[in-house]
Protein backbone atom coordinates (compact mmCIF):
# COMPACT_ATOMS: atom_id res chain seq x y z
CA UNK A 1 0.00 0.00 0.00
CA UNK A 2 1.46 3.23 -0.97
CA UNK A 3 2.50 5.56 1.40
CA UNK A 4 2.43 9.40 1.71
CA UNK A 5 3.48 12.27 4.39
CA UNK A 6 0.24 12.75 6.82
CA UNK A 7 -0.81 16.32 8.56
CA UNK A 8 2.67 16.09 11.26
CA UNK A 9 5.10 14.52 8.44
CA UNK A 10 4.80 10.96 9.66
CA UNK A 11 4.24 8.47 6.33
CA UNK A 12 0.40 7.76 6.54
CA UNK A 13 -0.66 4.63 4.79
CA UNK A 14 -3.37 5.03 2.59
CA UNK A 15 -4.88 3.71 -0.48
CA UNK A 16 -4.71 5.85 -3.69
CA UNK A 17 -6.90 5.22 -6.75
CA UNK A 18 -7.06 6.89 -9.79
CA UNK A 19 -9.36 10.02 -9.83
CA UNK A 20 -10.45 8.55 -13.10
CA UNK A 21 -10.01 6.26 -16.13
CA UNK A 22 -10.61 6.60 -19.52
CA UNK A 23 -10.68 3.31 -21.62
CA UNK A 24 -11.46 4.13 -25.51
CA UNK A 25 -7.85 3.47 -27.26
CA UNK A 26 -7.89 0.33 -28.72
CA UNK A 27 -4.06 -0.46 -28.70
CA UNK A 28 -1.29 0.93 -26.62
CA UNK A 29 -1.33 4.59 -25.14
CA UNK A 30 2.10 5.73 -26.67
CA UNK A 31 1.52 9.83 -26.41
CA UNK A 32 0.27 12.21 -23.93
CA UNK A 33 -0.03 16.19 -24.22
CA UNK A 34 -1.44 18.95 -22.01
CA UNK A 35 -3.36 21.71 -24.66
CA UNK A 36 -1.79 24.86 -23.25
CA UNK A 37 -4.08 27.09 -24.30
CA UNK A 38 -7.44 25.24 -23.24
CA UNK A 39 -7.72 24.26 -19.23
CA UNK A 40 -8.62 20.24 -18.64
CA UNK A 41 -8.01 19.41 -22.57
CA UNK A 42 -5.58 16.31 -22.97
CA UNK A 43 -4.91 14.92 -26.22
CA UNK A 44 -3.76 10.98 -26.32
CA UNK A 45 -2.14 9.00 -29.50
CA UNK A 46 -2.79 5.43 -29.34
CA UNK A 47 -0.51 2.96 -31.29
CA UNK A 48 -0.70 0.33 -34.25
CA UNK A 49 -4.22 -0.91 -34.02
CA UNK A 50 -5.16 2.53 -32.91
CA UNK A 51 -3.80 5.08 -34.87
CA UNK A 52 -6.14 7.90 -33.15
CA UNK A 53 -5.66 11.24 -31.99
CA UNK A 54 -8.43 11.33 -28.84
CA UNK A 55 -9.40 14.68 -27.58
CA UNK A 56 -10.24 14.00 -24.02
CA UNK A 57 -12.05 16.59 -21.07
CA UNK A 58 -9.70 15.40 -18.30
CA UNK A 59 -12.14 17.61 -15.77
CA UNK A 60 -14.72 15.10 -16.43
CA UNK A 61 -13.33 12.25 -18.74
CA UNK A 62 -15.44 13.14 -21.90
CA UNK A 63 -14.13 11.95 -25.02
CA UNK A 64 -14.75 15.02 -27.31
CA UNK A 65 -13.18 13.66 -30.48
CA UNK A 66 -11.49 10.95 -32.28
CA UNK A 67 -9.02 11.19 -35.23
CA UNK A 68 -7.48 8.57 -37.34
CA UNK A 69 -4.07 9.53 -38.54
CA UNK A 70 -3.94 6.11 -40.54
CA UNK A 71 -0.94 5.09 -38.66
CA UNK A 72 0.26 4.76 -35.08
CA UNK A 73 1.45 7.72 -32.90
CA UNK A 74 4.25 7.76 -31.37
CA UNK A 75 4.49 11.48 -29.66
CA UNK A 76 2.05 14.63 -29.37
CA UNK A 77 3.36 18.24 -28.98
CA UNK A 78 1.00 21.29 -29.03
CA UNK A 79 2.31 24.59 -30.11
CA UNK A 80 3.02 26.86 -27.62
CA UNK A 81 1.73 29.67 -29.60
CA UNK A 82 -0.90 28.72 -32.28
CA UNK A 83 -3.48 26.11 -31.73
CA UNK A 84 -2.27 23.41 -33.46
CA UNK A 85 -0.54 20.18 -32.86
CA UNK A 86 2.00 17.93 -33.92
CA UNK A 87 1.64 14.55 -34.13
CA UNK A 88 4.87 12.18 -35.01
CA UNK A 89 4.01 8.13 -36.33
CA UNK A 90 5.71 5.12 -37.36
CA UNK A 91 4.65 2.86 -40.12
CA UNK A 92 4.50 3.27 -42.76
CA UNK A 93 5.61 6.70 -43.39
CA UNK A 94 7.60 7.38 -40.02
CA UNK A 95 5.87 11.44 -40.73
CA UNK A 96 5.81 14.16 -38.49
CA UNK A 97 2.22 15.67 -39.30
CA UNK A 98 0.81 19.39 -38.32
CA UNK A 99 -2.67 19.60 -37.42
CA UNK A 100 -5.28 23.09 -36.75
CA UNK A 101 -7.23 22.67 -33.77
CA UNK A 102 -9.70 21.98 -33.67
CA UNK A 103 -10.72 21.41 -37.01
CA UNK A 104 -7.90 18.60 -37.02
CA UNK A 105 -7.17 20.13 -40.61
CA UNK A 106 -3.49 18.54 -41.47
CA UNK A 107 -1.52 21.89 -42.74
CA UNK A 108 1.92 19.61 -43.04
CA UNK A 109 3.28 16.32 -43.47
CA UNK A 110 6.94 16.37 -42.69
CA UNK A 111 9.45 13.69 -43.82
CA UNK A 112 12.82 12.27 -43.54
CA UNK A 113 13.06 9.98 -40.29
CA UNK A 114 13.53 6.39 -42.38
CA UNK A 115 12.14 4.82 -39.05
CA UNK A 116 9.70 5.73 -36.39
CA UNK A 117 9.29 8.64 -34.62
CA UNK A 118 9.25 8.07 -31.09
CA UNK A 119 10.01 11.51 -29.63
CA UNK A 120 9.70 15.52 -29.99
CA UNK A 121 10.33 18.23 -27.73
CA UNK A 122 10.09 22.09 -28.71
CA UNK A 123 12.19 24.44 -27.93
CA UNK A 124 11.82 27.14 -25.46
CA UNK A 125 10.80 29.52 -27.94
CA UNK A 126 8.45 27.45 -29.30
CA UNK A 127 9.34 27.45 -32.89
CA UNK A 128 11.60 24.58 -33.64
CA UNK A 129 10.64 21.02 -33.08
CA UNK A 130 13.51 18.69 -32.65
CA UNK A 131 12.73 14.92 -33.66
CA UNK A 132 14.35 11.56 -31.89
CA UNK A 133 13.73 8.40 -34.74
CA UNK A 134 14.98 4.90 -34.31
CA UNK A 135 16.66 5.68 -37.29
CA UNK A 136 19.27 7.17 -34.71
CA UNK A 137 18.85 10.73 -35.75
CA UNK A 138 17.61 13.82 -34.37
CA UNK A 139 15.82 16.32 -36.87
CA UNK A 140 15.30 19.73 -36.23
CA UNK A 141 12.33 21.39 -37.89
CA UNK A 142 11.05 24.55 -38.18
CA UNK A 143 7.15 24.11 -37.68
CA UNK A 144 5.48 26.13 -35.41
CA UNK A 145 6.77 29.75 -37.30
CA UNK A 146 8.65 32.84 -35.18
CA UNK A 147 7.18 33.63 -31.76
CA UNK A 148 4.56 36.57 -31.62
CA UNK A 149 7.00 38.73 -29.44
CA UNK A 150 8.70 39.46 -32.90
CA UNK A 151 11.66 38.32 -31.48
CA UNK A 152 14.34 36.93 -33.47
CA UNK A 153 14.02 32.70 -32.65
CA UNK A 154 18.23 32.63 -31.40
CA UNK A 155 17.41 36.22 -29.11
CA UNK A 156 14.47 34.29 -27.22
CA UNK A 157 16.51 32.48 -24.20
CA UNK A 158 19.83 32.76 -25.66
CA UNK A 159 17.87 29.30 -27.88
CA UNK A 160 19.41 27.79 -30.66
CA UNK A 161 16.64 28.40 -32.77
CA UNK A 162 17.72 31.16 -35.29
CA UNK A 163 20.84 29.49 -36.38
CA UNK A 164 18.45 27.72 -39.49
CA UNK A 165 18.29 24.20 -38.17
CA UNK A 166 15.74 21.88 -39.85
CA UNK A 167 13.18 22.59 -42.90
CA UNK A 168 10.61 25.24 -42.45
CA UNK A 169 7.01 25.21 -43.36
CA UNK A 170 6.15 28.59 -43.15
Amino acid sequence: MPTRPGRNGAMASQSVAPRLTLNQHCAAVKALAWCPFHRGLLASGGGTADRTIKFWNANVGGLLNSVDTGSQVCSLLWSKHNKELCSSHGFSENQISLWNYPSMTKIAELKGHTARVLHMAQSPDGGTVVSAAADETLRFWNVFGAPPSGKKRGEVLGGLGGMGFGRSIR
